[in-house]
């Protein structure tokens, strides 16, 4: 039997009332997805993620009063469990930037085709995250390559370097557990949105292997998912 398809609840916040309507007649066709509510100012999109508590928003960076991010930033403290994706016509580092540390799930593009904004959409509400633009990838770098030291002063010439299982010294006030270097291999690759087959395949391990480590990382993070997870990584600088 055939288990109910779940619907993705989503509220479009857009200062453009044409840009809202041709995004949600596209969602609205969709058969897993549901356009709750039309926001056109950031302070209208918090009020509305309260009263609607939708799955997944579709933010615009800029608009009247309080901007995208700021929104973002604001949602996410009350309401942790709504995926929010930055939609703008600016390819800016900065701003991927400072959505990724609003908590942002993804940054994409008012160009994008439709068809992979809606794969986007999918693969967000099922716990990924997406930043695909031009300057994406340069802030994820730039924020993963940040110097700081997450493995001891003595890792490359101690023994246990080589051990995956050696737990690397990082320092973070909401960590259960220590990672063990093997997790941070991992952690670093979700951080940069790769799926497991990917991972597995980097680090020559099985995928189950990767989905247990997956596992061990949100619980050692005490983060609800892997989209979770890829933010505190990459606001503590847990990545390399």
């Amino acid at each position: 039997m055939n288990l109910p398809q779940q619907t993705i609840r989503i509220i479009l916040a857009d200062d453009q009332a044409l840009i809202r309507q041709g995004i949600r007649y596209i969602l609205d066709l969709q058969p897993d997805m549901e356009v709750v509510a039309e926001a056109s100012s950031g302070d209208d999109a918090v009020r509305l993620a309260e009263q609607h508590k939708p799955d997944l928003m579709l933010m615009d960076i800029q608009m009247p009063g309080m901007t995208g991010i700021e929104a973002t930033q604001a949602i996410l403290t009350a309401q942790p469990d709504i995926r929010i994706v930055l939609l703008t016509t600016f390819d800016v580092q900065e701003y991927v930037i400072d959505g990724i540390r609003a908590g942002a799930s993804g940054y994409l593009l008012k160009d994008i085709d439709m068809g992979e904004m809606i794969q986007g959409i999918r693969s967000i509400c099922a716990g990924g995250a997406i930043y695909n633009t031009t300057n994406a990838g340069n802030a994820l770098v730039e924020l993963v390559g940040r110097p700081m030291s997450v493995y001891s002063s003595e890792s490359d010439s101690n023994s246990e370097a080589n051990d995956p299982n050696h737990a690397a010294s990082v320092h973070y006030d909401g960590l259960l557990e220590p990672l063990t270097e093997r997790e941070l291999e991992v952690l670093q690759a979700i951080a940069y949105g790769k799926r497991n087959f990917e991972i597995a395949d980097e680090l020559y391990v099985s995928e189950s292997t990767v989905k247990t480590h997956v596992h061990n990382i949100i619980q050692k993070l005490g983060v609800k998912d892997r989209t979770q997870a890829a933010v505190v990584a990459i606001r503590q600088g847990f990545v390399r």
